[in-house]
């Protein structure tokens, strides 16, 4: 970056100067005509009163004209009625025949000359010439060359600086990105001006930070995950070691609840497997959603029915608020009728004994509602803002009410997503926590009373 910078600024500082020389040179030129001008037509007025002041002493003429050669100028003493006079034009012999002082530029040899004349006394003339060259100066191009030089170092000079200014927060967001590589999440980078750089440097601490919150959550995931398998496993090799040693007795009904447990905990086992291969297939990018015309009502009642009797069983009483007409949705039965189900299977393990509500509700924008209340000790406040992060409530409540694989909750919301749907959680009229799963009605739905 730093060779590239100095190299840019080298080649804008080339081009401003040869800018600058393509519309000064012309301009400077200009200037030292002008100027040499100026000059030769006083030079021109001094020697025409000397040599009218000193008629008659060519030494002090041949003095003046040597001086004058040794600045380009060339001093010629000529006589009016010699009009053959050398290189001098016709015209200026003309005009200093007319006693007439002449300003003129000509050219001599295929040369631009400037010449300034004088009559002096009545029949002699003094001319004076320099070449427009020569007026102009052989340093044009040689002052062209020193700006180019001093252009060129002082866009070195600038090109490393800015390039040094430039990559420094660079570099250091590089060695930072290269600890956070490493694992080290304390490194941040300090929010300093240009904006661009703040920028920067705000988004590496961001992605610091979530990658710590990721990490953090991952390593509490794998905690769990690892809890929920030691416990069945524990139970499933404490059975087998016992009954490989003998310790277990034989008899019917003891070796029915060893079997009990067993199926039990292998159960388990299964659920947690099946969620865990379940959110994986969820990260990818060709997880099945086969979208089509839904009643909810009619799949709401379908899972009532099929959960009330194990529900029931366990003494939980399952209601259903159900419209008395169809609703109907675009989405995926199958999907839906899983994320219902995990609702379900959920509020009934956590609260065993207590009601248990599947309610559809469609609201007058056409938003419909399919929700899973229930009479259990329901959620904190706190709680309902994190219930879909795997594993959270898992942590916080294994120890105090029934559990399952803490991945239920996660697994829904990500269906529900892939759903282009929406869930929450609140508090329950019943008592305990509500989940509610949002739907876009679809377009060719049959008019319920409510909305028409």
């Amino acid at each position: 970056m730093t060779s590239r910078t100095v190299l840019v600024t080298l080649l804008v500082a080339a081009i401003s100067v040869c800018a600058t020389a393509i519309a000064g040179v012309p301009l400077i030129h200009q200037a030292a005509t002008a100027h040499a001008r100026q000059s030769l037509r006083e030079q021109a007025n001094v020697a025409a009163t000397m040599l009218a002041a000193r008629t008659g002493r060519p030494a002090q003429v041949q003095q003046m004209a040597r001086l004058m050669r040794s600045n380009g100028i060339r001093l010629s003493l000529v006589r009016a009625h010699r009009p053959d006079r050398g290189w001098v034009p016709p015209s200026v012999m003309r005009r200093l025949g007319a006693r007439k002082p002449v300003h003129s530029r000509v050219t001599v040899n295929g040369e631009e000359v400037l010449i300034e004349a004088r009559p002096v006394g009545r029949a002699n003339g003094v001319v004076l010439a320099q070449r427009v060259s020569a007026a102009r100066g052989e340093t044009v191009g040689l002052r062209l060359a020193l700006a180019l030089a001093v252009g060129a170092s002082a866009g070195t000079l600038a090109g490393v600086l800015l390039a040094r200014r430039l990559s420094r927060p660079l570099r250091q967001a590089a060695r930072t990105a290269d600890r956070i590589r490493q694992g080290d999440r304390s490194c941040l980078m300090p929010l300093t001006p240009p904006a661009e750089v703040r920028e920067l440097s705000a988004a590496l601490n961001e992605l610091s930070a979530a990658l710590e919150v990721s990490e953090q959550r991952q390593k509490d995931f794998l905690m769990s995950v690892s809890h929920e398998l030691r416990t069945p496993l524990t139970t499933i090799s404490g059975y087998a070691e016992a009954l490989a040693d003998g310790v277990l007795s034989t008899e019917a009904d003891t070796a029915q609840d060893a079997g009990r447990t067993v199926l039990t905990e292998a159960k388990r086992l299964e659920r947690l497997v099946t969620d865990l291969l379940a959110l994986a297939r969820l990260q990818a990018d060709d997880f099945a959603v086969e979208q089509e015309e839904v009643d909810l009502t009619a799949l709401a009642a379908a899972a009532v029915t099929a959960w009330r009797p194990s529900l029931e069983g366990n003494g939980t009483e399952l209601r259903a608020e159900l419209p008395p007409h169809p609703v109907l949705v675009r989405t995926d039965p199958v999907r839906l009728r899983q994320v219902l189900d995990i609702l379900v299977e959920n509020a009934g393990r956590v609260a065993p004994q207590a009601p248990l509500v599947v309610a559809l509700a469609v609201a007058p924008g056409g938003q419909v509602a399919l929700a899973v209340r229930d009479g259990g000790p329901g959620l904190a406040d706190e709680d309902l803002r994190v219930a879909f992060e795997r594993g959270r409530l898992h942590r916080r409540y294994r120890d105090s009410r029934p559990a399952g694989t803490g991945l239920g909750l996660a697994l829904a919301a990500q269906l529900v997503d892939r759903l282009g749907g929406t869930i929450t959680a609140a508090h329950a009229p019943e008592g305990g926590a509500a989940f509610t799963i949002g739907l876009a009605r679809a377009s060719t739905g049959t008019p319920s009373p409510e909305n028409p």
